[in-house]
């Protein structure tokens, strides 16, 4: 088996900027929800339902147009242009922005006409109108941060990771100060959540506008020539389909479950029984698909720190692998990838679980945010992060597909994971509520990690599972300490400090942590020198 190429050990050192920004981004992140629910709330009126919803959908398709499927399309080919000629490469850049900004333009025409029929056509069911104005107001947002992320795709491609890691943030700051200097001078939540859904369409021409002129450092200049870039263009397109839906698979899951949590909740001004059913009681009450939004809230906060780092900083590297011919390399870096992200994501994955109440309650538990509303909040983030570890190992595993050009089986085994993920949701909402809904994600997630991961061993992909089991028996052993010391701690403070929320949940989790790291360095886990950046060979 072959070690992780130098290359790749010199281009992981791209992980702990990709990582810092990404922290930067999602603890804003969380400053906006904790602002959020504390103007919003979670259950009164069904503004923070239609908002969650309203929101999946151009970050769904941001998702697939921007940092997801053409991102990962465009950069294996962008890579191997600039390897063969610089000037070639400038030219597909420029040919994707323009029929990408075409592209979105048209998109986003159709969409607002789409909510207007929409609008039109449900204005007898509370709910309706608001979902639907919420939703075209936030539509133009696809334009500027579409672009955004293909500029961040092309720096990430030629070593450039700062940048890009930290434009994300605007978003989040964008939508803070919207919360706290704009929204408290209206009273009428409705019109707080337009003044959102505008600072989200600001955020996203600034991301565009940050990262523009890194682009032109490196020696973009525009230059469309469309028969010289036609080939490469064909070729991003080609692959962009399969890709779309493969990367798609867990936003298009996560969108499925806000729309049966706002379809499925009680109005809370009309009739509680579900008349097509039989007048069956509805099995969730409002505020299921704001529970949805804050859940994954949190669990995303790890995933975003671990798989779409450890992802954003591999693919560059195997694409540049594959282009060279040097297949034996592409295993070893995945593997070395996928330890990176099991090595930290088990015990987060832990962690969230055993901490979801104490985080909940201190983060959201003000305002319009009431304790019933932290309670449902922290079975979600519960439910969620059971499956952390898979959440994070899956978009290294979808790119170790991509790099030698299978990009069809991500599709297929995430399309049997979302007919599941619908069977579960429709299934485990009547015992459980919402809960059903997260814990339906979760075991689809972990099912399709471990379906593509076996699915590797049969491709040309030689991962050193010997090497990764070994890796993941250490890092459950240290996990299992972790857990009871973060059990015998929560303990601890409540009995000796009742009521704190800030020590119920900070002595626990930085006792666990603590013990986690320990145990990591007894055991010498290589892992966590190279994800704090410390291990120079790594």
């Amino acid at each position: 088996m072959a070690e992780p190429s130098a290359g790749g050990r010199g281009r992981f050192r791209g992980l702990l900027s990709t990582s810092l920004g990404t922290l930067a981004s999602r603890v804003l992140g969380l400053l906006r929800d904790i602002a959020t629910a504390a103007l919003l709330g979670m259950s009164s009126g069904g503004v923070m339902d239609a908002f969650a919803v309203a929101f999946r959908v151009p970050n769904l398709a941001r998702r697939l147009f921007g940092e997801g499927a053409l991102s990962a399309s465009l950069l294996p080919v962008f890579t191997a242009e600039w390897e063969r000629d610089r000037r070639a490469a400038w030219q597909l850049a420029s040919a994707v922005f323009v029929w990408l900004s075409v592209l979105l333009a048209a998109l986003v025409l159709l969409g607002e006409v789409l909510c207007g029929l929409f609008a039109w056509l449900g204005s007898d069911r509370p709910g309706v109108p608001l979902l639907a104005g919420l939703t075209a107001a936030m539509l133009p947002y696809l334009l500027p941060v579409c672009l955004a992320a293909q500029v961040a795709a092309i720096l990430t491609a030629l070593g450039q990771f700062r940048t890009p890691a930290f434009a994300p943030t605007l978003l989040n700051i964008v939508w803070i100060a919207t919360a706290w200097f704009v929204c408290p001078h209206f009273e009428s939540r409705t019109t707080q959540a337009y003044w959102l859904a505008l600072a989200v369409v600001i955020a996203g021409g600034l991301q565009l506008a940050v990262q523009w002129p890194a682009l032109r450092g490196l020696g973009f200049r525009f230059d469309y020539n469309w028969n010289a870039s036609r080939e490469a263009v064909g070729k991003v397109a080609r692959s962009m389909g399969p890709m779309t839906l493969g990367l798609a698979i867990t936003q298009l899951s996560a969108l499925g479950d806000s729309l049966v949590a706002w379809g499925l909740a009680a109005p809370a001004d009309g009739p509680q029984t579900i008349a097509w059913l039989g007048s069956v009681a509805y099995p969730l009450e409002q505020g299921a698909a704001a529970a949805i939004y804050y859940g994954e809230r949190l669990y995303q906060l790890p995933v975003g720190l671990l798989g779409a780092a450890v992802a954003t900083v591999i693919y560059p590297l195997l694409s540049r692998h594959v282009a060279r011919g040097e297949l034996q390399q592409v295993g070893a870096d995945l593997t070395h990838g996928l330890r990176l992200v099991l090595a930290a994501a088990v015990p987060a994955s832990l962690g969230l679980v055993l901490l979801a109440e104490p985080i909940a309650t201190l983060l959201f538990e003000r305002g319009e945010f009431t304790a019933h509303d932290a309670h449902r909040t922290a079975r979600m983030i519960a439910g969620y992060s059971v499956s952390v570890w898979a959440y994070c190992a899956l978009p290294v595993l979808v790119r170790g597909y991509y790099a030698v050009g299978d990009t069809w089986t991500p599709v297929r085994v995430g399309l049997w994971l979302i007919a599941l993920d619908l069977v579960l949701n429709l299934t485990l909402i009547w015992p459980l509520a919402e809960l059903g809904l997260a814990l339906s994600t979760a075991l689809s997630a972990a099912i399709q990690a471990i379906w593509l991961a076996r699915g590797l061993a049969r491709r040309s992909v030689a991962i050193d599972w010997r090497a990764l089991s070994g890796s993941v028996a250490k890092t459950l052993l240290a996990a299992s300490v972790m857990g009871v010391v973060v059990l015998a701690s929560a303990r601890l403070v409540s009995s000796l400090a009742p009521g704190s929320r800030t020590l119920a949940l900070l002595i626990p989790g930085l006792a666990g942590a603590a013990a986690h790291l320990a145990m990591a360095w007894r055991l010498k886990q290589p892992e966590w020198r190279t994800l704090l950046g410390r291990d120079r060979g790594a």
